[in-house]
């Protein structure tokens, strides 16, 4: 399936590229959430009439990023759960926890933008979480787990 991207996408492409995607990915994902259209010679012509306007809906999107990740970057949110004696959590810290301190903190954050590498958080310590604010932006928060 040919895509026109009208919108950057993270391992696929820039705003306005042509892509071909496999047709669930494209039919289910890309034109549902308005991050591509058919690669049709109608849409086509119409992407190129609005090629401005989407450039600078993106330039705007990069900016407003890039200011949240300078008040995101190295920042610490301390978050107190029960854990045993050992250290070991009894249950997990997940994105949606993560994301309720930082706005609990006042920080703009988003339980999707929380990506967590190694997984959910289950014993007591620190660790860096990398909030993906924007396909070409990211932030690294720590996060200190302590046991109550």
């Amino acid at each position: 399936m040919e895509l026109i991207l009208l919108e950057k996408v993270k391992n696929l492409g820039n705003l306005g590229d042509k892509v071909r995607v496999r047709p669930g990915y494209g039919r289910n994902y890309l034109v549902p959430q308005g991050k591509a259209a058919p690669a049709t010679a109608a849409n086509l012509a119409e992407f190129e009439k609005r090629r401005a306007e989407l450039e600078a809906k993106h330039a705007a999107t990069l900016g407003a990023a890039e200011a949240r990740r300078a008040g995101l970057e190295g920042q610490e949110v301390v978050l107190s759960v029960n854990a045993s004696p050992e250290g070991k959590l009894y249950g997990s810290v997940g994105p949606r926890e993560i994301a309720e301190a930082l706005t609990a903190r006042g920080l703009q954050a988003e339980k999707s933008e929380v990506i967590m590498a190694e997984g959910p958080i289950r014993a007591v310590g620190e660790a860096s979480v990398t909030l993906a604010l924007h396909a070409d932006v990211s932030a690294t928060v720590k996060v200190i787990v302590k046991a109550l």
